[in-house]
């Protein structure tokens, strides 16, 4: 008789064979995945030497006429290039290498674009921020009656002064009447932000006050007298004026109120209504994009402008990346990508500028004889930007990026009247200013001034108004409470929270984030002027 079959034993043999199999598979699966590794570095090699094995030289065969034919006319097959590796067939581009080459051009166009189109995307943004709020046409002001505060994106506004913004643009209205108001300064910018007259006490009417009369581009009729005549080369001008509130504020609105009009020429029996919209507290941009919405922002100023508004050569550059008068501004998935890329290296290269001048642009540097972070507005106090070596665009850059009104008036001081400024983005140790730390200005003994001084904190973001605590971010000799040192000189501070004692010296910061301040001298005098009297430079209180 047979013996039953055990079932232990044969459940111990499948677990075995299991166990055995399993460690097989492992050694196979790891021996297969060995072999493709294996195979995929080989013909990766094979792939790398490939492309790195030189090609043997062709020699090429001489002929009757053939002449030594210099080698730095000439293309290698292969060029090495921070691009990327190009590829020739005797100086043939490869499709490839014309794409590459193609793509860095518009990339090239498109950074020179937006450092070129600046001037006229800043003061677009001007006129489209004052219109968001209903200054958008003749006969409208913009009248900041409480004064500029921090709600406005502004570019290096103030807080002492009268603003007044009248829309002027002669487009649909043809010629336009601006009846100025006595003792105001102020200056007719183009739409490409040139410098057209000043108005008031530096303008024709040495502050009395006077009949402006804006013509269009080529504008060929008679003209009326008893105006002063403004001939832009473009439809939009932008008219700033500031008021002096000596005074008082009330006083100097009124004065406004009472004597300014804008209208169109062809109404001059019977004006409209002069139309103020109070801007004080309001929020409004006046800020271009620093992102591809910049050359769309830019296309809009070019499709509304005058084509007197632009050389030759700047048409063309706008072109090359698809900005054309009356033609839809279309760019491909490609054009767009390549052209985002391009306006964040040049908004980088923009605020480069700001912060690390460099090379022409030392210029800027408020002191010459000794190491200084204080810097002017206008480059060597020039609004042209023409210097002895020819037209400087790093110049018009370092400018219209953090500032706004181009007036020679305001570049050039004079002593004991208007105002001049210099402006300081980094700390007595060349560092960038830090919103978490406090900082320290001292002002030595006899602020050389006739009216008065005040400093200023900006954001370095938006290089508008700092938005802390305080709706007027300014101190200065004209406030109330302000401390005086024994000497006759003053400290300010800087930072997240006031010293004890210093609380009318302090300007309010921001913990994670920057910020830079403009000194600003009202009625300036000779020892500022000359530079015998100095500033100190901003320093960390540790």
């Amino acid at each position: 008789m047979k013996k039953p079959f055990n079932n232990n034993i044969i459940n111990k043999l499948i677990v075995i064979n299991f166990k055995a199999m399993t460690k097989i598979m492992k050694t196979l699966s790891a021996l297969v995945l060995l072999a493709f590794m294996v195979s995929c570095s080989t013909e990766g090699q094979k792939k790398e030497t490939k492309k790195e094995a030189p090609k043997a030289k062709v020699e090429i065969p001489t002929y009757k006429n053939t002449t030594e034919i210099p080698e730095n006319i000439t293309t290698p097959d292969v060029v090495e290039t921070s691009i990327g590796t190009l590829h020739f067939f005797d100086g043939v581009p490869t499709k490839e290498t014309a794409e590459l080459t193609q793509d860095f051009l518009l990339k090239a166009r498109g950074v020179d674009a937006f450092l070129k189109g600046i001037p006229g995307a800043s003061l677009q943004a001007l006129r489209k921020g004052p219109a968001a709020l209903g200054v958008d046409a003749n006969g409208k002001v913009a009248l900041f009656e409480k004064l500029m505060d921090s709600h406005a994106l502004f570019l290096t506004a103030n807080t002492s002064t009268l603003y007044i913004f009248p829309w002027v643009n002669t487009k649909e209205d043809g010629p336009v009447v601006v009846e100025v108001p006595p003792m105001m300064l102020g200056a007719f910018d183009d739409a490409w932000f040139r410098f057209v007259s000043d108005v008031g006490l530096a303008g024709p009417d040495h502050g009395k006050g006077g009949k402006y009369l804006v013509l269009p581009p080529g504008y060929d009729k008679k003209v009326p007298e008893g105006y002063f005549v403004i001939r832009p080369r473009t439809y939009a001008t932008w008219l700033f004026m500031r008021g002096n509130i000596s005074k008082g504020v009330d006083v100097a609105v009124k004065n406004v109120k009472d004597h300014l009009k804008v209208y169109p020429l062809s109404e001059a029996a019977n004006p409209r209504p002069t139309e103020y919209v109070n801007m004080t507290g309001k929020y409004f941009n006046t800020i271009h994009p620093n992102t591809f919405e910049f050359y769309e922002h830019l296309n809009v100023l070019i499709q509304e402008e005058s084509d007197e508004m632009l050389d030759d050569e700047t048409k063309g550059l706008f072109a090359s990346i698809g900005i054309k008068k009356g033609e839809k501004f279309n760019p491909t998935a490609r054009e767009k990508r390549i052209l985002t890329d391009a306006v964040a290296i040049a908004n980088a290269a923009a605020r480069s500028n700001n912060y690390y001048p460099t090379g022409d642009l030392k210029m800027v540097y408020f002191y010459k004889d000794v190491p200084t972070e204080w810097v002017m507005a206008y480059p060597d106090k020039n609004v042209y930007f023409n210097y002895e070596h020819g037209f400087n665009t790093d110049a018009r850059v370092f400018f219209h990026y953090t500032y706004t009104a181009v007036t020679p008036s305001m570049a050039t001081p004079h002593e004991g009247r208007g105002s001049d400024y210099c402006i300081t983005f980094k700390d007595s140790d060349h560092n960038v200013f830090d919103g978490s730390k406090t900082y320290k200005i001292h002002l030595p003994p006899n602020v050389p001034v006739a009216d008065f001084w005040a400093l200023t904190i900006y954001d370095s973001q938006t290089r508008s108004q700092l938005q802390t605590d305080q709706p007027y971010p300014t101190v200065g000799s004209n406030d109330k409470g302000f401390k005086e040192n024994k000497d006759g000189s003053y400290d300010v501070y800087f930072g997240p929270t006031a010293p004890k004692g210093f609380e009318n010296n302090w300007l309010q910061t921001i913990p994670g984030k920057s910020w830079f301040v403009v000194l600003r001298m009202y009625g300036p005098l000779k020892p500022f002027i000359e530079k015998t009297w100095r500033p100190g430079e901003i320093e960390l209180v540790k």
